[in-house]
């Protein structure tokens, strides 16, 4: 079929166009391709990587719940090694820095837990601070521990943070920085944490006004 004048005129100007601009466009199309491509490997690759971290912690609770020490920390070393990126490995060298303290390895619950608090993020890394900071109490190095436990912390860890710190600075004899810092956890805890009793327990058994209670 013949083209008209006007049509001719178009494809020839279309032409020209394409021969100005059609190599940028071919290239600009590859680069959004590719990124794409790129974008759609990498959402996969994640969840992959998220799958396999969450068959692997589930087993890990499995030997928590069977109370298999040896177990436990074998999956958290995987975690670590294979899914550093993800919560799981953070979760997981929680759970075996745990399992391990009550095992009276402390060496190997300090180890966990300073791997949270090189690769984790900040709410695990406040928590294995403070769990840390317990393990340095067990074993008489207080300094350390109270050292861990200043400077700053999300807000909804005040409490707590101020409860260990009571603990280590009983430890030290000084009953009445430890009685403020148990006053301050009172303050700092939810009217509804069940932690509040222990706390008020401890400031009881110091000496501490039932007011604080309140």
């Amino acid at each position: 079929m013949a083209y008209d004048l006007e049509e001719q005129e178009q494809l020839d100007a279309l032409k020209a166009w394409w021969n100005r601009f059609g190599n940028l466009i071919t290239w600009l199309l590859i680069v959004v391709l590719a990124g794409y491509a790129a974008w759609s490997g990498w959402n996969y690759y994640q969840r992959k990587q998220a799958a396999e971290a969450g068959q692997l912690y589930e087993e890990l609770e499995k030997a928590v719940a069977a109370n298999d020490s040896t177990r436990v920390q074998r999956a958290a070393a995987d975690l670590a090694d294979k899914f550093g990126r993800t919560a799981y490995a953070e979760m997981g060298e929680l759970a075996a820095a745990k399992s391990a303290f009550e095992a009276n390895d402390l060496k190997t619950a300090q180890a966990r837990l300073q791997w949270v608090l090189d690769h984790g993020s900040d709410d695990y890394r406040a928590l294995a601070r403070i769990r840390l900071a317990g393990v340095l109490l067990d074993q008489k190095n207080y300094d350390e521990g109270l050292k861990l436990l200043d400077g700053d912390f999300p807000s909804r860890f005040a409490g707590v943070v101020s409860d260990r710190k009571g603990d280590i600075l009983v430890a030290q004899g000084k009953r009445e920085r430890a009685r403020a810092a148990y006053q301050t956890a009172l303050e700092k805890m939810d009217k509804g944490n069940p932690g509040r009793r222990l706390v008020q327990l401890k400031l009881d058994a110091l000496g501490g006004s039932e007011k604080a209670a309140s």
